[in-house]
């Protein structure tokens, strides 16, 4: 046989964003060996008549740090077309990780990110296969994966590991930070594709703390980002914060000589058209060869909440002892008069900032004790009842043990401003957060979204441009050197997919986590293959191989497979 597989027929859209051209691709040995004309036999042979043929996705921004371990096939991800992921992004992850740290280390993501506290601990089990982050590579190395992963070394495990618990009180020490670089230094070496951190306010830890990047001082964050000049690879991924942002970004890339991709740039997150300043001082930075690069979304930010784990309100000063209590202690604040005025007063509807017009489109997702009144208007239920939507908010979660889901649109819902950030040159596509806040939201069928609603709907992207969004732009800024592009002698990760139906289905709710922990999942539509190495992973919607198959995925160090 000439090829292992051949694909035969399809419209090829190679990633570089170069216009498209009828083709066949022959893979063989896990490389592409052949494109345009694959002429001779081959093992298996897909049809790709009236479909695209591209490169597998990029998502570069994911939270499967720990599911990693309980879930070799990555899911949802390879659904949607996606063949590459990086994780620990926004400073947070599982390693390095001492065995005294392991619960506040998992309490810290269940707060932050999101995750079920007993999945994590089911998930991760009693005994880690590591405990520094070069041991936290070998572990998943030896596990296997579906799809390629590569992995960021983050600020929060790496600040907890030598100050523990006072990592989330205060400034670190001269010679802490020195054993904090030298940390950073070998997760590099070993192979980490950058150093992530966060300074956001949104991001609060266990017991209501700042996670523990909040409390590093900027010559801290330096010293941990310097290791990166001395390495030919390397990326830093960051969130905005106080005293970490466009000036701060700029110092750093131009410090490491490493480009800082930073989340994210969102349509109204400071009110209509506040994108547009923070677009043009990104261009200029941009313009003056300083690569600093936003990470925009395709999808509105929709959040599931409930009141047991408010994440949405928790970096305000008023939830900090609400973060803190215990299930008693928080059906105690909610049920207090005082604090109900004080939440009206500074996030109920018509209130100054960002909530106050968020309530608008606030819906009741799921109401055990009521189910009438699930996908309706909070305000307009309000309205027929004759109350205060905030104390409604509260009455019906301590109704149902703080389980009411609501679902509130944040940012990212004025189509014609999202249109804005994703044509802009400057920007990159991220921000799935595949993996994190699972019950609460689902972006990681990003990619089937924009080839649906921003090609084939709005028509606000070419596919070729779609395509290279989602391809070689993303492994570009984060340095994955082999992926991203089909071209001869490259690994044949690729995805085929009908551009007429291609998109995301609705989210559904499945209990699918360890120990029965639910999450959103959304539904992939005109995927007909997804191809990793050479191997097909998915076909029509369904895996071809299983977790107990040997699967083809690797682990991307220095941002490319060994």
């Amino acid at each position: 046989m000439d090829y292992d597989l051949r694909i035969v027929g399809g419209t090829v859209i190679d990633g570089s964003g170069g216009p498209r051209r009828r083709g066949d691709v022959g893979i063989r040995g896990g490389r592409i060996v052949a494109l345009g004309d694959a002429p001779g036999t081959a093992k298996q042979t897909i049809e790709a008549e009236g479909r695209v043929v591209a490169p597998g996705f990029v998502d570069i921004h994911t939270h499967y740090d720990a599911q990693i371990f309980w879930d070799r096939m990555l899911t949802i991800s390879p659904w949607h077309g996606v063949t590459t992921v990086v994780m620990g992004n926004c400073g947070f992850g599982v390693a390095p990780t001492r065995r005294a740290h392991r619960d506040l280390i998992l309490r810290t993501l269940e707060k932050v990110e999101g995750m079920s506290l007993e999945a994590l601990q089911a998930g991760l089990g009693a005994e880690w296969p590591f405990e520094t982050f070069p041991e936290y590579l070998d572990a998943i190395e030896t596990a296997g994966t579906a799809i390629n992963a590569a992995a960021l070394v983050g600020h929060t495990p790496v600040r907890m590991y030598v100050m523990g618990e006072e990592s989330t009180e205060r400034p670190a020490t001269e010679g802490e930070i020195g054993q904090m670089r030298q940390i950073v230094r070998e997760a590099l070496g070993a192979g980490a594709l950058g150093f992530a951190t966060s300074k956001s306010t949104t991001h609060v830890g266990y017991e209501g703390r700042p996670v523990p990047s909040r409390l590093a001082e900027l010559d801290e964050i330096r010293a941990l980002a310097a290791p990166l000049a001395e390495f030919e690879h390397g990326v830093m991924q960051a969130t905005v914060g106080r005293g970490l942002f466009f000036d701060e970004f700029a110092t750093l890339a131009r410090e490491t000589g490493c480009p800082v991709s930073w989340t994210a740039l969102l349509a109204g997150m400071m009110g209509p058209g506040s994108h547009r300043g923070l677009l043009g001082r990104s261009a200029q930075i941009v313009k003056e060869g300083i690569p600093v690069y936003p990470q925009v979304a395709c999808r509105p930010l929709n959040f599931e909440f409930n009141l047991r784990e408010p994440f949405i309100f928790e970096s305000m000063s008023l939830f900090q002892p609400v973060s803190a209590a215990d299930f008693d202690g928080k059906c105690r604040i909610y049920g207090d008069a005082e604090f109900r005025a004080k939440l009206r007063e500074k996030a109920g509807p018509g209130s100054e900032g960002n909530f106050g017009r968020r309530w608008a489109d606030t819906m009741i997702a799921w109401c055990p004790s009521d189910r009438s009144l699930e996908e309706r208007p909070l305000l307009e239920v309000a309205r027929e009842r004759g109350i205060d939507p905030i104390d409604l908010l509260c009455d019906l979660s301590l109704t149902d043990r703080l389980e009411t889901r609501f679902r509130m649109a944040v940012v990212n819902t004025d189509e014609d401003e999202v249109e804005e950030l994703l044509t802009h040159p400057d920007t990159v596509l991220g921000l799935s957060d595949a993996g994190a806040h699972a019950s609460q939201l689902c972006d990681a069928c990003f990619s089937t979204h924009l080839l649906s609603r921003w090609v084939r709907e709005r028509e606000a992207l070419t596919l070729e441009r779609a395509v290279h969004m989602l391809t070689a732009r993303p492994a570009k800024i984060f340095g994955i050197r082999d992926r991203g592009l089909l071209a001869e002698g490259r690994p044949a990760d690729v995805v085929v997919f009908d551009p007429a139906t291609v998109g995301a289905g609705p989210l559904q709710r499945v209990s699918d986590l360890p120990g029965g922990a639910d999450r959103l999942v959304s539904e992939a539509f005109g995927i007909d293959a997804v191809i990793v190495n050479g191997a097909v992973l998915r076909r029509n919607g369904a895996d071809v191989l299983t977790p107990g198959d040997p699967l083809p995925g690797r682990l991307l160090r220095r941002g490319h497979a060994d």
